[in-house]
């Protein structure tokens, strides 16, 4: 049997090795980061100053959004921007009450003088990106803003984006950093924020100022339009619409800014089955997305360091794929090498599993340094988030496989319930999501890597236990929470369910 031994550890490390390259690469992006933290591509005149103010339509895609949506389109309305050289367009797909909310909400603007409309479509053909295709048919604008339902743009977020259009042509979408309205509201959106501020503050300014490429997140940003029409306009192929539309722009040639300074305020999903569908469509659309694009990129004539961060970026969710075979892996790893003496082969362990692990805690840690005067207060909360990553491994790999093996599955948007304060209740609200069996694989998991860690507490492999630790809580928090938060659904009243 020692073969099949040999054979069976020489696989968990492999993994374990391609798991801390993708670590050591975080620890390159935070050098990246600092490398050109100063640098700027653009130093455009104030919105004051533009001799020509141009014309922009704000497109506001949303879809059974009933608590949110007041408050999205009183944000829109009260975009300082002359009101001659702008258009609203709410993009509707709803189902439910909402259209009706919409056009409620909508009449009583327009009214007022805005110019807002509303654009109901009887189908969701496309999803998202189908919705933000039918509103460029008749779009007017030259530039055009998108914000899903759960942000709420500052009063001056138009006048700060717009002048670095005007500097340049060759610009064709800029993008802010987004906030956190509810950011201390539970260990899960704190957890959220912390993961959303790394992608934003490290990723995307290393990238964007070392001269990689970036991506448009879907919201909080302005396009060029010629720049979608170059690109082939948005297309619904991948449920990341917005990767996919900003790695074709780019290879065609458009230049893309990241605003680190302009913070937009959103809402963070507050219950775990929310986070988890997110999280799942985030997934399966980037490497949708790598399938779709890497063999183009790879012959594209473009930067040699855009190419490998292009393959680094698309291809970073098959580390959940890896996760998930290493969770299996690593307790028969620790038992076969324990019952053959391989006793120091466990520190072989220990270089990989800070390449792996360590350079997440240095790379949020750097982020939350970057981004807040009391950064040092967050920290502890970094532990947690190590933890969440792992426990997520079943459902992000789930839909990677899904992408893999081209399972179709519907655009899942991410529902919200207006929680901005720490005593807004969601639980008895519509759109609440259900767990699936998902969260079986992710409880049995939680309780083999109890069993697991009682054997190496037992054996004195202590090298092995503050790793066992986080695999452990890891996957009981996602699969207890998501079994607890699912309970929300029997106490909707009989008029919400009606609803």
């Amino acid at each position: 049997m020692e073969p099949f031994f040999i054979a069976f550890t020489f696989i968990y490390f492999f993994i374990l090795a391609i798991l801390a390259v993708f670590g050591i690469h975080r620890y390159y992006l935070v050098y990246l980061y600092y490398r050109y933290k100063d640098f700027r591509a653009t130093h455009p005149k104030s919105f004051e100053d533009l001799k020509e103010v141009p014309f922009l339509t704000l497109q506001l895609p949303i879809y059974n959004e009933k608590y949110v949506l007041p408050r999205l389109i009183k944000a829109a309305c009260s975009l300082d921007y002359p009101r001659d050289r702008f258009e609203i367009q709410v993009l509707d797909d709803s189902t439910d009450e909402t259209t009706r909310t919409a056009q409620r909400i909508v009449n009583s603007y327009a009214k007022q003088g805005y110019p807002i409309t509303l654009l109901h479509r009887d189908n969701r053909e496309g999803y998202k990106a189908g919705a933000l295709q039918e509103g460029l048919k008749i779009a007017k604008g030259e530039l055009v803003a998108i914000f899903d339902a759960d942000f709420v743009p500052e009063s001056d977020f138009l006048k700060k984006l717009v002048p670095h259009f005007m500097e340049d042509p060759n610009i064709g979408m800029v993008q802010a950093r987004w906030g956190h309205i509810n950011r201390e509201y539970s260990l899960l959106t704190k957890a959220q924020s912390i993961f959303l501020d790394g992608h934003f503050v490290i990723e995307h300014t290393a990238r964007h100022r070392s001269g990689r490429y970036f991506n448009f997140n879907g919201t909080a940003g302005i396009w060029r339009v010629k720049c979608i029409e170059d690109a082939g306009g948005w297309q619904h192929d991948t449920l990341t619409e917005d990767l996919d539309l900003s790695y074709r722009a780019q290879m065609k040639g458009w230049q893309f800014v990241f605003l680190p300074e302009v913070i937009t305020p959103a809402e963070l999903p507050v219950e775990v089955n929310a986070f988890k569908a997110q999280q799942h469509r985030w997934s399966k659309g980037s490497i949708q997305t790598a399938l779709k694009l890497v063999p183009t990129i790879i012959k594209a004539k473009i930067p040699y360091k855009a190419k490998v961060e292009a393959l680094f970026h698309l291809t970073n969710n098959f580390a959940y794929l890896l996760m998930v075979i290493l969770s299996l892996l690593m307790p028969f790893s620790i038992y076969f090498r324990y019952q053959l003496g391989w006793m120091h082969s466990f520190y072989i362990d220990l270089p990989l599993f800070c390449s792996a692990t360590f350079s997440v805690t240095f790379f949020y840690t750097c982020a939350q340094r970057e981004a807040y005067p009391d950064w040092k207060a967050r920290l502890r909360y970094i532990p947690f988030n190590l933890a969440l990553g792992i426990g997520l491994s079943v459902n992000n790999a789930k839909a990677v496989l899904e992408a893999l093996f081209s399972y179709n599955t519907e655009f899942k948007r991410t529902p919200k319930y207006a929680i901005e304060k720490n005593t807004d209740d969601w639980k008895t609200k519509k759109y609440t999501n259900q767990f699936n069996w998902v969260t079986f694989v992710e409880l049995f998991l939680g309780i083999y890597f109890s069993i697991a860690l009682s054997y190496v507490i037992e054996q004195g492999v202590y090298i092995s236990i503050p790793f066992m630790v986080l695999f452990q809580i890891g996957y009981f928090y996602i699969s207890f929470m998501g079994l607890l938060q699912s309970k929300a659904l029997l106490s909707f009243s009989p008029n919400e369910q009606m609803n």
